[in-house]
């Protein structure tokens, strides 16, 4: 018989309050029948007891008026003195009811009102026992203190539900603004990028049209043709770029990082007391300009996110070289405690964002292989003359720029001795920037635990 209460918590409030009323009315008047010989007259009891049960069924809608005309139906009743009364179980629910649904101040007029109501009732002929008075108030101090704890609780219930809806409000607001700072950064630096080729064009074509004196008109027309072309794509560049920045944001005048610059990257983490662990799979070769920032940003990013997330990680950087695709893996070896928390929660994941592997999911920890020695020297230095973007890091180079600040308290080393505050860059927004830039190259990404309990980010991502 359990489900029975299931299916009644399941109908309409409505309808509950339906079916309560006939069942407190059928058991009083059932009552009565067996004390019918001491009632006079039999017709007003039945009356009364009716009037005392069934106006429950508008007990949530109209609280007071429904305690109103029960308990003045009950002190009719005492007053005419019939032989037998039952225990007031309409009007202590009623009571109960309007303790739990009324104002403060209405409560405060009921407290002081019921008290009279029931001396009343309790010195009127029939209430010879002294008990009486005393089962009469404790019926309705119970219902009183469980009606005003039904409204604390649904008070407090309602305000977790809003402070809920107001998080998940603001974090809906602040994933839609990072993604918008995010692809707003992502356009500054390609607009860099191609800006450059782009005027490399309108000077070649300027070039050209002076070496074409003795050529024909058509000639000459087609490379100033070539020339006008790329003036315009550099002003309409310039437009896009305005668009996409706000008006409070300044100009960054830095040049683009590259791959070239990632034994700087390693070397900042490492002396932050995160130790980092470098692979270099495959001849490096050079890479598009855009897909030099994009790797060197994922990179970037995943540190940094192990950094703010798993101090006491260990963490792992591949960099992959392939015919016609670079990939990029970052992993850790997880929390020391095992779980992982930030300010802003857990982290969740790029979701189906173009360019990321559907699947991917939310990231309790960040995870990857114990620091295995020193990264190899494999990359071209600043200054031996190879082309930046090559792919392959260095253990030295410019710097960043003035960045972000990665994390707000020391960093441990392995000895116990606080770690050095470190800036690995323009401060990012975790994997959905990761995501963006990702699918911004037509790459694809994917990221998840590591069977480790650490986490792991991979993107592969086209040389050209």
């Amino acid at each position: 018989m359990t489900w029975v209460p299931a299916r009644l918590a399941a109908l309409d409030p409505r309808l509950q309050d339906l079916v309560l009323a006939v069942a407190l009315t059928i058991a009083d008047l059932a009552v009565l029948l067996v004390y019918r010989h001491q009632l006079h007259p039999l017709g007003w009891a039945v009356v009364l007891i009716i009037s005392q049960n069934m106006p429950l069924i508008w007990r949530r809608s109209q609280p007071i008026a429904v305690l109103a005309v029960i308990g003045s139906a009950r002190v009719a009743y005492d007053l005419i003195g019939l032989g037998y009364a039952p225990l007031p179980l309409g009007p202590a629910i009623a009571f109960y009811t309007a303790m739990d649904r009324s104002r403060p101040r209405a409560r405060l007029l009921i407290c002081i009102l019921t008290p009279a109501v029931i001396a009343t009732s309790q010195l009127s002929p029939g209430h010879n026992e002294p008990y009486d008075f005393v089962v009469a108030v404790l019926i309705f101090a119970a219902a009183g203190m469980a009606g005003v704890l039904s409204s604390t609780r649904r008070a407090y219930v309602d305000e977790i539900e809003a402070r809920a809806a107001r998080a998940e409000s603001d974090r809906d607001r602040e994933s839609s603004r990072s993604a918008a700072m995010e692809r707003a950064r992502i356009a500054r630096e390609l607009h860099d990028v191609v800006a450059h080729h782009v005027s490399l064009m309108a000077v070649q074509a300027e070039a050209a049209a002076s070496l074409l004196p003795g050529q024909s008109v058509e000639a000459r027309h087609s490379v100033e043709i070539i020339g006008d072309t790329a003036r315009q794509a550099l002003t309409e560049l310039r437009r896009l770029l305005g668009v996409l920045r706000g008006p409070a944001e300044q100009l960054q005048t830095e040049p683009s990082p590259s791959l070239g610059e990632l034994g700087t990257v390693l070397e900042k983490v490492r002396c932050a007391g995160l130790p980092v662990d470098f692979h270099l799979e495959g001849t490096p070769y050079p890479l598009a300009p855009g897909i030099d920032v994009t790797a060197y940003r994922i990179v970037q990013e995943a540190l940094t996110n192990t950094m703010r997330h798993a101090p006491d990680a260990c963490a792992d950087v591949t960099l992959c070289y392939e015919p016609g695709y670079i990939t990029v893996s970052v992993s850790d070896s997880g929390p020391a405690n095992g779980g992982r928390t930030s300010a802003a929660g857990p982290r969740a994941v790029a979701g189906s964002q173009p360019g990321s592997q559907p699947g991917s999911t939310a990231r309790p920890g960040d995870g990857g292989p114990p620091r295995r020695g020193t990264p190899p020297a494999t990359g071209p230095s600043p200054g031996s003359g190879a082309p930046v973007g090559s792919g392959a890091p260095v253990g030295s180079g410019a710097p960043v720029g003035s960045g972000a600040l990665v994390g707000s308290s020391p960093r441990n080393r392995r000895d116990g001795r606080p770690g050095n505050v470190v800036r690995l860059g323009p401060g990012g927004f975790g994997l959905a920037g990761i995501a963006e830039r990702v699918a911004s190259c037509g790459g694809n990404l994917t990221t998840g635990p590591t069977p480790a309990g650490g986490f792991a980010v991979s993107a592969r991502l086209p040389a050209r």
